[in-house]
């Protein structure tokens, strides 16, 4: 690999402090470039190659099958390098400056399907005591409002308007929203607050939800709770109150609800992070295309 390799590698543990682990990983990168610069075209040294020769060898890794992850770590270990020996004067330009960073794939939203969140809100038996309508209003709150996990732990009995069926939500950087309360929910909620005051009397905390000891319910408390309910329904392995927000927004787009309405309801700051979950709605016609149609 040669004695420029060695010589950024041997910064890197002596003045960077960088781990073994990590000049691991730094090394490997190297010499696999190394490697392929040698045999696709007989350079033996790192600091002779142009930013097109670089993208030639992205574009390897990529049609090869690396993730985008893994192309981005190798890119930012020969930027490393280069600026190393644009620093020592070695060479006059940095050609790993004209590579912009590969663009992670977004990771689908994980959902429920509609009919097993029906089989988990009709058929399932929640006891009408306090325990069992606070998992039923948990359960209904996430899933009908898309709320996140954090601002339904935030959510106080001042929030919630019983007469105009909202709930206002604080969400990231204490921005305010307001979120349509359905009827169904709105009569989960009374009856809840009913037991609830019964459970420990008028003076316990504010917030909504509590746990058996009235106490406000930490994160954990609740995804053991949401856990609980989603495997009597659902194989799926990922199991979680974030979820119900992606099933939420799912299912109210199959259903034709306006994209700028969901963003609003769940609080994002722009569209794009909205848009995600038109892929899974694209990817449900597509099943129904490919069943349905005589020539698919």
């Amino acid at each position: 690999m040669g004695s420029r390799s060695d010589q950024f590698l041997s910064y890197l543990q002596q003045e960077k402090r960088y781990s073994p682990h990590t000049l691991t990983a730094y090394e490997n990168d190297l010499k696999q470039f190394s490697d392929y610069i040698s045999d696709q075209y007989g350079l033996d040294n790192l600091l002779e190659v142009d930013a097109a020769l670089l993208r030639s060898w992205f574009a390897l890794l990529m049609s090869d099958g690396y993730s985008r992850g893994s192309i981005n770590r190798k890119m930012s270990s020969l930027k490393s390098f280069y600026k190393y020996h644009l620093k020592n004067g070695d060479i006059v330009m940095n050609p790993m400056d004209r590579l912009r960073s590969v663009k992670k794939e977004r990771k689908l939203p994980v959902f429920v399907h509609e009919d097993k969140l029906s089989e988990l809100f009709d058929k399932q038996d929640f006891k009408q005591d306090f325990p069992g309508l606070r998992d039923l209003l948990m359960l209904e709150l996430l899933y009908t409002t898309g709320i996140r996990l954090s601002e339904l732990l935030n959510l106080r009995h001042a929030d919630v308007d019983t007469g105009g069926n909202t709930i206002r939500v604080t969400g990231k950087r204490d921005k305010q929203r307001m979120i349509p309360l359905l009827e169904h929910v709105k009569q989960t909620y009374l009856r809840y607050c009913m037991e609830k005051e019964k459970h420990f009397g008028a003076e316990v905390s504010g917030e909504v939800l509590v746990t058996g000891k009235g106490k406000k319910p930490y994160p954990g408390f609740v995804y053991r709770r949401v856990i609980f309910y989603l495997r009597k329904v659902t194989t799926r392995s990922k199991k979680s109150p974030h979820v119900l927000r992606h099933s939420f927004a799912t299912h109210m787009l199959d259903h034709g609800a306006d994209l700028n309405a969901i963003k609003e309801i769940l609080g994002h700051a722009s569209l794009a992070a909205t848009q995600v979950y038109t892929h899974n709605t694209i990817e449900k016609i597509k099943s129904i295309y490919k069943q349905a149609h005589p020539k698919a």
